[in-house]
């Protein structure tokens, strides 16, 4: 596919990243000729110096031949003027990121009146994943399919804990709950485990269930934990704004801590309902005079990675139990070393966001993905897929399917319930499927899942 990406900041980056493995023609456009320099160097991409939203230079580009344009640049009114200008330049299908909280009011006008295919919002992807943590702070990580029918968790393995040593098999058989362990990292490996596989101390496991089961084996492991009620936000900026309104919306009591004065007279008008302090939230004597000891969770959000690593780390050892770190550049395998485990990278949400779009255009056989994220550090996929008609695969017994190897289909929903597939089981029209796969299988469609 010949995609065009105006911007090589962070995000742009992130994005030439994530598409160069998949294969597209790339072309950069950006004004500074380092970054476009740099983007050439490293990836397999063209590049052009000047101006995204200037009508020749998109002609220069080959915007006309795209099948997608998409404009990251640190500003949203450019983004925007970007994708205007591409939709008559001739590009099929244009994505604007959008990061501002009045604009993001109005994506529904943006997408219908300008032509926009779709407006991706970094900050609002990372306060979702946020709030879903905090709504079950016993998982690392949580996911949710088909509209929260199913939930996707990590949880690590401590010590005592009773899993230690069992194979994958049995869970269900002592448990009674209908949950599916579909991924276990352990150190620096990556497993998609069969039945004999066994379990140990350390592991982090990812589990397929329905929130209600999820919950009952969480209860019976001894691991559950209440939602965190009580919640310190440090960094009041766009995150720390839609992750405030969405909490405080569910119930929570919300504090944030904010450096700048300006920026807490505006959350203070914007959220009534939450405390905002005016402080250096990293400094600890701050922390421990506004209580931080006595929160159920905080979310660090400061705009220094290398700051809310350590934010984060020194609030754990004062015995808070849930904590959620925001980086964009250190790897959640080399922060989950020295024990920080909930990790959010926007611009990494974001790129999933749009990965999953562009998969779904490839896709022919409208079976493509609808959902998808990114695992253990990115080297396992999870993906679901809709069936809306009759396919080659559909009413066949899965014993009879000829499944790649490294896959697992973790589970259908089927007339909104959730079943886990066995032998004689068979996929119908109708049904939504979520696969597991390791990275380097990039699927647009469920029909890649068959040798």
């Amino acid at each position: 596919m010949n995609i065009v990406i105006v911007g090589a900041g962070k995000a742009g980056l992130n994005l030439v990243r994530h598409l160069s493995m998949e294969e597209h023609n790339i072309t950069v456009i950006d004004k500074d000729p380092k970054l476009i320099e740099y983007a050439v160097n490293n990836y397999d991409v063209l590049g052009i110096c000047g101006n995204g939203a200037n009508f020749e230079l998109q002609k220069e580009a080959g915007v006309e031949k795209a099948r997608l344009l998409i404009a990251a640049t640190s500003s949203d009114e450019v983004n925007v003027m970007c994708c205007m200008i591409a939709k008559k330049v001739g590009a099929r299908h244009t994505i604007a990121r959008v990061r501002n909280p009045e604009y993001s009011k109005q994506l529904h006008f943006l997408k219908e009146e300008l032509g926009l295919s779709m407006a991706v919002n970094p900050e609002l992807e990372a306060s979702n994943e946020i709030s879903r943590i905090l709504r079950f702070p016993s998982a690392i990580k949580i996911d949710a399919f088909s509209k929260g029918r199913v939930e996707l968790a990590e949880i690590r393995i401590k010590e005592n804990n009773p899993l230690i040593g069992k194979p994958v098999s049995d869970i269900y058989d002592e448990y009674k709950v209908e949950i599916l362990v579909c991924a276990v990292r352990r150190k620096d490996e990556v497993f998609i485990p069969s039945g004999d596989f066994v379990i140990e101390k350390d592991d982090k496991i990812s589990i397929t269930a329905s929130r209600k089961h999820l919950s009952s084996f969480m209860k019976q492991l001894g691991m559950y934990e209440h939602s965190a009620k009580n919640t310190m936000i440090i960094g009041g900026g766009r995150i720390g704004y839609y992750l405030a309104s969405q909490l405080i919306e569910l119930g929570f009591r919300v504090k944030i801590i904010e450096i700048d004065h300006d920026r807490c007279l505006e959350l203070s008008r914007l959220l009534p309902k939450a405390e905002i302090i005016c402080a250096d939230g990293t400094d600890k004597e701050v922390l421990l005079e506004n209580g931080v000891e006595q929160q159920d969770s905080v979310v660090c959000l400061a705009q220094i990675d290398e700051e809310n690593i350590i934010t984060s780390l020194y609030v754990s050892s004062l015995g808070v139990k849930k904590t959620v770190t925001k980086v964009n550049r250190v790897s959640d395998e080399v922060l989950s070393s020295i024990g920080v485990e909930s990790v959010i990278s926007p611009k990494n949400l974001a790129a999933n966001r749009i990965v999953r779009y562009i998969r779904a255009l490839s896709n022919s056989d409208g079976s493509g993905v609808k959902t998808m994220y990114e695992l253990v550090d990115g080297k396992v996929e999870a993906l679901e897929f809709q069936i809306d008609s009759e396919k080659e695969y559909t009413s066949v017994m899965f014993k009879d399917l000829p499944i790649k190897d490294n896959i697992l289909i973790c589970c259908l929903i089927r007339h909104n319930k959730l079943v886990f597939p066995r032998g004689d089981d068979t996929m119908e029209v109708g049904d939504t499927v979520i696969v597991l796969t390791n990275g380097q299988m990039k699927m647009t469609s469920l029909s890649d899942i068959f040798k």
